[in-house]
């Protein structure tokens, strides 16, 4: 006999039905087998407690995958990881130029460009195919966090005073043909309603349906380091700090000046060359 689903808690408050099929979704898109994922969603169903915060169900999930799996558990983090990418922005826009070179752009991060009116400090500016792109990144450490209608217009407006000064040189291929937004959260509808008018290019976590940041992320299989769950929240933070943002940039050097023991190292290198190798 089928019972009543238990109710868990959104961010927002809200108390929702528990709803299994969406917990196995996530588990089929970060590459866990059927045998694991139906083992999972039983055990997570078995040890739900009503009115369970959606967090604490996405940490059981991961706990258990965790010790079938640390490649699969890095994929199904994946979100978190990027929020783990603060407190400041920069390792975000860090982040988000190593997978724009991915894709074939020339990429500079964190440069001031001469603008008609005031100078700006760009996150990144990204060139291919004879075109520039003037790129600002919203990093956001809370989910619930959107960017709004403002953030697109202070964009816009910085975009278009730089496109001013720049179609000034004589050289076509000096000048801004876009400018981007990207976020780790998402826009709210007046945002997307605006960028599109304006035509800026917006790409939030799961926006636009082909080309947003979780799919670009999933192609190029360019994990964060702090997808890793072999080190502590804090030697995360020290990686960062040596402006190493991704797995595949990680040296035994690394982990020795930030005060690792080789035992360590060892299973740490184990646990990237397994997120590594799972996407090549």
């Amino acid at each position: 006999m089928e019972t009543t689903p238990k109710l868990i808690t959104k961010r927002s408050g809200e108390k929702v039905p528990f709803d299994k099929q969406k917990l196995q979704r996530s588990l089929e898109r970060s590459g866990a087998s059927e045998q694991d994922i139906q083992e999972i969603v039983k055990q997570v169903n078995s040890q739900l407690i009503d009115g369970m915060s959606t967090h604490k169900v996405y940490q059981m999930a991961y706990s258990i995958l965790r010790r079938k799996s640390n490649e699969v558990a890095g994929k199904y983090r994946l979100k978190k990881a990027i929020f783990e990418l603060g407190p400041t922005g920069y390792p975000f826009e860090r982040f988000v130029g190593e997978l724009l070179k991915y894709q074939g752009y020339q990429v500079q991060v964190g440069k001031i460009v001469k603008g008609h009116c005031v100078d700006h400090e760009v996150d990144v500016i990204a060139e291919k195919e004879n075109k520039k792109f003037m790129i600002e990144c919203k990093f956001h450490q809370s989910p619930g966090k959107k960017s709004d209608v403002k953030v697109s217009l202070y964009i816009q407006s910085r975009f278009l005073d730089v496109e001013r000064q720049w179609n000034k040189q004589p050289k076509e291929n000096l000048r801004f043909h876009q400018g981007w937004i990207v976020t780790n959260t998402r826009f709210t509808e007046d945002a997307i309603r605006f960028g599109k008018c304006a035509g800026l290019q917006l790409i939030s976590w799961d926006y636009p349906e082909q080309g947003s940041l979780k799919q670009r992320i999933d192609i190029a299989g360019l994990h964060p380091v702090t997808a890793l769950s072999s080190i502590t929240k804090k030697e995360k933070q020290e990686i960062l700090n040596k402006d190493i943002v991704l797995c595949r940039n990680l040296k035994p050097e690394h982990l020795i000046q930030i005060g690792i023991k080789e035992r360590r190292i060892k299973k740490i290198l184990i646990e990237v060359v397994e997120l590594i190798s799972g996407n090549d």
